[in-house]
């Protein structure tokens, strides 16, 4: 554990998964509320999101109104969506392999947008995708406390915007703007084709079609909490696995020897003559482990968001003051050596005994997704979307890094960028249909 001050404020960082789980699993009533973000919920207007609501029915209600659409069982139905993106991204790296950065992140804005709101984005300059990305730069610079003055002296959201030094509100305000419209639009497409008669299945027209007609203030809330919930799905479900996927793309440039292995899985199991799908997933206990090992290697949240301290508490005959804000360290906790032994290599195998999954290692989920009643309700969505994604690109593609002037491999290493969320700095790999065979699969199944 650790502790310390900025401008008054208290933090305390816990390094272990006994630390997480005795606080913020055990003691969740006292440790699940959120500190006071001047910046992204005054200024940005991020106050629509779960994440950073204060504990509270308002945030139950959008907890209970997610966990329905998102649980384990729920998101069984979306598998097909999931299926038909991952397989067009193989056609798109066909085409342009040198740009599989951004056939990533628009593959799975494809599949959000389509689970949430049933819209089939455009290949090229949408307009969804684009008010997202813009919103979810800013939360990636601000969603860290303190990144923002304001946040340690939040006196300061009331200085105007004209004024010198006052930059951070100018931003706030693009930024606000942006949000309001990654929330709005899409929404109220669906609501106009529901008027319509021409929605396209969807959670916004689920919701908005199982509320019952009338004008008053529940009414209006749950509309609310529907808008929330699906921007909310699309903000996370649109960028944090992104990240993971970039780093499997890293990780597979890095460690030919991985690929090879998980060649040979699929080989085996699914054959040359199709492509894997959903079924094949409990036959297939080392491409699981490379799923593990992706969220484990390099995390998307190192840090996540803080928990608030709602009241006075004591732990170990350590005093924590009433808002004191704690924070689970997912990258220690992950990178731990007596759990994961060499914990900066990328080792799949680490997962396995007798060629299946090993229960006896802690899952990367301990730490990846949160903790205690603030855990990411959309994990399962996530971990279902990196598996569709894995097991296709490893059943037809190899990948390995580009070499230099005199035709040597250049040497990769993993260089996470800083802020809330974390993702590779840019790489080049070269990345190549892995038999004729292969590519013809890839033009074949392809379906708009």
């Amino acid at each position: 554990m650790v502790y310390f001050k900025v401008f008054g404020q208290g933090y305390l960082i816990l390094g272990s998964t006994t630390r997480t789980s005795d606080l913020l699993e055990k003691r969740s009533v006292n440790y699940s509320d959120r500190s006071k973000m001047p910046m992204l919920i005054d200024l940005m207007g991020w106050s629509f999101n779960m994440v950073f609501m204060p504990y509270g029915s308002w945030w139950r209600r959008h907890r209970r109104a997610f966990h329905e659409h998102f649980h384990a069982n729920a998101v069984l139905k979306y598998q097909p969506i999931q299926q038909r993106e991952a397989r067009a991204f193989l056609r798109r790296l066909l085409v342009t392999p040198e740009t599989f950065a951004h056939h990533i992140r628009f593959t799975f804005a494809a599949m959000i947008m389509d689970i949430c709101y049933g819209i089939k984005v455009s290949e090229t300059n949408d307009p969804y995708i684009s008010i997202a990305e813009e919103a979810l730069d800013g939360i990636t610079q601000a969603g860290i406390p303190g990144q923002f003055l304001v946040d340690l002296l939040p006196i300061l959201k009331y200085v105007p915007s004209w004024m010198p030094g006052a930059g951070f509100k100018r931003k706030a305000a693009y930024w606000k703007q942006i949000n309001i419209e990654m929330a709005e639009k899409p929404f109220q497409h669906v609501k106009e084709n529901l008027r319509a008669g021409n929605a396209t299945p969807s959670i916004v027209a689920t919701f908005l079609d199982s509320l019952p007609h009338t004008n008053d203030k529940r009414q209006e809330e749950e509309e609310t909490i529907a808008k929330d919930v699906a921007v909310l799905a699309y903000a996370g479900g649109a960028d944090t696995t992104v990240s993971a996927v970039q780093f499997f793309f890293l990780a597979m440039a890095m460690y030919p020897e991985i690929q090879r292995k998980a060649h040979m899985e699929l080989d085996a199991v699914v054959g040359p003559n199709r492509l894997p799908d959903f079924n094949d997933r409990q036959l297939l206990p080392y491409i699981n482990a490379i799923v593990k090992e992706t969220m484990r290697w390099q995390l998307v949240a190192p840090l996540g968001a803080g928990h608030m301290c709602t009241n006075d508490d004591e732990y170990g005959g350590y005093f924590i003051p009433k808002g004191t804000l704690v924070l689970g360290n997912a990258w220690t906790i992950l990178h731990d050596p007596e759990i994961y032994p060499s914990p900066e290599e990328y080792r799949p195998d680490r997962w396995l005994r007798d060629g299946q999954i090993n229960p006896d290692i802690p899952d990367p989920s301990i730490a990846a997704f949160g903790y205690g009643r603030r855990i990411c309700p959309g994990r399962h969505l996530s971990d279902s979307s990196l598996y569709a994604m894995v097991s296709l690109i490893l059943s037809v593609y190899t990948i390995i890094p580009p070499a230099d002037e005199r035709g040597n491999p250049i040497h990769l290493r993993p260089k996470p960028t800083s802020g809330l969320l974390s993702y590779p700095t840019p790489f080049k790999c070269i990345i190549k249909p892995r038999s004729n065979a292969a590519e013809a699969l890839i033009r074949e199944q392809y379906t708009d």
